[in-house]
């Protein structure tokens, strides 16, 4: 008898039996992840390390009040350095999002009424937000045409050694540095290319733990070439304008930060090459056929289709008009919110706007314009000008010499920042306001320190939690990446050396480009 709703047919004698069911397949209820409750909230917050910095905060938050009854400081100066404190512990401590302490923060500023509503609510529309949300859609589109991964795939197929692979996908990434704005979208674009490679390279595994490192070391030194690189560049770059009442355009940013990035990705690259393989595996031939490329999803030979060949040219229109802003005097963000309206166009680009629109990081739009806030309230409110006493003023006694000192201590402390604040653009948050005070009573450019202290924060590399991009190739159950070891190398080795390249591009060569770092 068979059970209801379904029928049994058996052919004659032999043959197999097949089954016609009019019942649905059951699929598999998956259950919500489950709730944290009050004391799995506070567990994960009374942690040995928790405590002393809820200590360190404690300390700080008496200093501060002491400073505010002598009448050192105002007492919107006193609010905005106590939120501002709490705010650096909790990013640091707590496992609450990023954009929640952020927000919270800033509304909390608006509540007690140290910044008003409509600035808080306007950073929200400012330029720089427009900017990012123009370019992410524009990025849509490169992905959708799948331009990206082709030109990635055919630079890849040139190389014949292992050095040569690991500077031509250098090269690469430096290219998606204009193309896709922020580090966690160029590692998603980068990881399918990556996959390819280890499949091929399978016998080879010391030369995929290199390039394992190189993708991402390269994503995030690789971002200073651009304003849209990170997040963290236009926060600078709106508090250097707040402060000195000229910010860091995009083409200045590109003529500055190129060089940087160029120098600084190829060095991270041959310190890969040199520290995860040996001789032989360095002088061993190799062939990237181009069939190996093919699970990327996109085809890697043949010219370009038509929707790429647009896209590209939008690109290139887009970027031209970033760069030539000086001349047609277009703000960036109207540029790229019609370079989004042409890659999304009917019949012309290679995505919706609806479909694009679905890829922003809202979440990071949220932090951003929530750290504008509290940057605006720690500059208005006179608490950045206080901080930067207290933590340099001695330095301003110090002669000739302050100025370099000043410079070296603003590069280390942001170089080491990112073993405490792991989120890049809350380091800019924290420190750019203090170093652009501080750096005219050295008598450092404002402008150049500031530029100086957000190249360094890109160093990120020394945990697998420091950025995105190193937690994406890390080894795991789908990634044949490297192990939390190999980055604590890598950083040992290239922290000295980082710190060596931006002096040097602080002292020489930015002059040189039009970006002085004593102030005249």
């Amino acid at each position: 008898m068979t059970a209801p709703h379904t029928i049994d047919r058996t052919r004659v004698h032999t043959g197999p039996v097949t089954r016609y069911a009019t019942r649905p397949p059951v699929r598999p209820v998956v259950s919500p992840p489950p709730r944290r409750g009050v004391r799995d909230v506070l567990g994960g917050l009374l942690t040995p390390w928790a405590a002393a910095g809820l200590v360190a905060v404690v300390v700080a938050g008496a200093i501060v009040g002491h400073a505010g009854w002598s009448g050192r400081l105002s007492s919107d100066a006193v609010v905005t350095l106590l939120v501002f404190l709490i705010a650096v512990w909790a990013w640091i401590f707590s496992p609450l999002d990023d954009t929640y302490v952020a927000l919270g923060g800033g509304i909390t500023l608006v509540i007690v009424g140290i910044i008003d509503a409509d600035t808080f609510a306007g950073t929200l529309g400012s330029g720089v937000i427009w900017l990012l949300i123009g370019a992410f859609v524009i990025a849509a589109a490169v992905t959708a045409s799948g331009l990206s991964a082709r030109v990635s795939a055919r630079v890849v197929r040139r190389a014949r050694t292992p050095r040569q692979l690991v500077h031509l996908i250098t090269a690469a990434l430096l290219l998606t540095t204009f193309a896709v704005p922020a580090t966690s979208g160029r590692a998603a674009l980068a990881l399918p290319i990556f996959l390819a490679l280890a499949a091929v390279l399978h016998d080879r595994p010391r030369l995929v733990r290199c390039l394992a490192l190189v993708f991402p070391f390269v994503i995030l030194f690789s971002a200073v070439g651009s304003l849209l690189g990170a997040g963290a560049h236009l926060i600078t770059a709106e508090i250097v304008l707040a402060v000195t009442g000229t910010g860091i355009g995009f083409l200045q940013w590109a003529v500055l930060g190129v060089p940087l990035a160029v120098v600084w990705s190829h060095l991270a690259a041959e310190a890969a090459l040199w520290l995860m393989t040996d001789h032989a595996e360095r002088a061993r031939p190799l062939s990237v056929p181009p069939a190996a490329l093919e699970a990327t999803g996109t085809a890697t030979s043949g010219p370009l289709t038509s929707t790429q060949r647009r896209v590209s040219v939008i690109l290139g229109l887009v970027v031209v008009l970033w760069c030539s802003e000086p001349l047609h005097g277009v703000d960036p963000a109207i540029v790229a919110v019609l370079g989004a309206l042409a890659v999304s166009a009917p019949a012309v680009g290679a995505t919706t706007l609806g479909a694009a629109l679905k890829t922003i990081p809202w979440t990071l739009l949220l932090f951003m314009a929530a750290t504008l806030a509290l940057g605006k309230a720690l500059n208005s409110s006179g608490a950045a000008e206080w901080l930067a006493d207290q933590a340099f003023g001695s330095i301003a006694e110090t002669g000739p010499a302050a100025a370099m000192v000043f410079v070296v201590v603003s590069a280390i402390v942001s170089l080491l920042a990112h073993l405490v604040i792991h989120s890049r653009s809350a380091r800019s948050a924290v420190l750019i306001p203090i170093i652009v005070v501080t750096a005219p009573a050295v008598g450092v450019d404002p402008a150049a320190a500031a530029f100086l202290s957000t190249a360094a924060a890109g160093f990120c590399i020394t945990l697998t939690s420091s950025a995105k991009p190193v937690a994406m190739f890390a080894a795991s159950a789908d990634v044949p990446g490297y192990q939390p070891r190999h980055l604590l190398t890598m950083s040992a080795l290239l922290a000295p050396v980082s710190l060596v390249v931006l002096i040097i591009f602080a002292r020489w060569v930015w002059p040189c480009l039009g970006l002085p770092l004593l102030s005249s």
